[in-house]
């Protein structure tokens, strides 16, 4: 049986960590080379690293802190933010990332996603999508962050996104970030039933029985949180031992 993975993730800003509820208020969370050797040797299974101003003027002081985390880990990496050549993938996979995620990048040119799937490998892209539910019940694509929204629906987008080569597919739902109640159980399920590839859920997840349920009714293949992590609510240790518990199958 595969093991559900639980990710945590570092959403980088001018070099540190930091965490916001529903793509905003941005608070600091702390240096995320601690952070990241902290979750690796708890047992974290993987670590997901994005910086959420990047721009390519940056990528020289981002492919350096990349460095100096992949330094203090020892467990699959994976890196995003400003993501939008074959040569960005290269600067930061001999920095040391195992995986990037592309996401406005992708969408504006969904042709990068076959490029990248083409050059590394589909095991090696991350199709991050920033979702929306809005009024009408329909999960929308969102750009920049979560700040401009498409005409886009996210189970469309991500079925054409697989199709071009992503091996992988990062959910954030907006609705849920930060909030802490519960992840974002029927869209999770829908693409995780729809497609081939593995869906990591992330945002909501607020309490261990969240990810249990993200797992036995979500359908997902991995769970990704941060500030429940950053700021001690809930350590890795604790909350594999629950899902064991709770017959969920994880790596202790």
């Amino acid at each position: 049986m595969l093991t559900k993975r639980i990710i945590p993730c570092l959403d980088i800003r001018d070099g540190r960590t930091v965490k916001g509820v529903n793509f905003e208020n941005i608070r600091d969370a702390g240096d995320p080379v601690e952070l990241g050797a902290l979750y690796a040797s708890q047992g974290a299974d993987e670590l997901v690293f994005l910086d959420i101003t990047a721009t390519n003027e940056k990528r020289k002081t981002l492919s350096e802190l990349v460095n100096r985390i992949a330094r203090h880990i020892n467990i699959p990496f994976t890196v995003g933010g400003g993501i939008g050549s074959i040569e960005d993938v290269n600067i930061l996979l001999r920095s040391g990332a195992d995986k990037i995620s592309v996401n406005t990048a992708a969408f504006r040119n969904p042709q990068l996603v076959s490029d990248l799937a083409g050059e590394f490998g589909s095991q090696c892209i991350v199709l991050a999508i920033d979702a929306k539910q809005e009024e009408d019940g329909v999960w929308y694509v969102y750009l920049n962050g979560g700040r401009i929204k498409t005409d886009t629906t996210c189970e469309d987008w991500a079925r054409q996104g697989v199709d071009r080569g992503a091996g992988e597919i990062l959910l954030t739902s907006m609705n849920h970030d930060g909030a802490k109640n519960g992840f974002a159980l029927d869209i999770t399920r829908r693409l995780a039933d729809a497609l081939p590839v593995p869906v990591i859920a992330s945002g909501g997840g607020g309490t261990m029985p969240h990810f249990v349920d993200v797992f036995n009714e979500g359908h997902a293949d991995a769970a990704l949180a941060a500030s429940i992590f950053h700021f001690k609510e809930i350590s890795i240790p604790e909350l594999k031992r629950y899902l064991q518990d709770n017959q969920i199958a994880v790596r202790i």
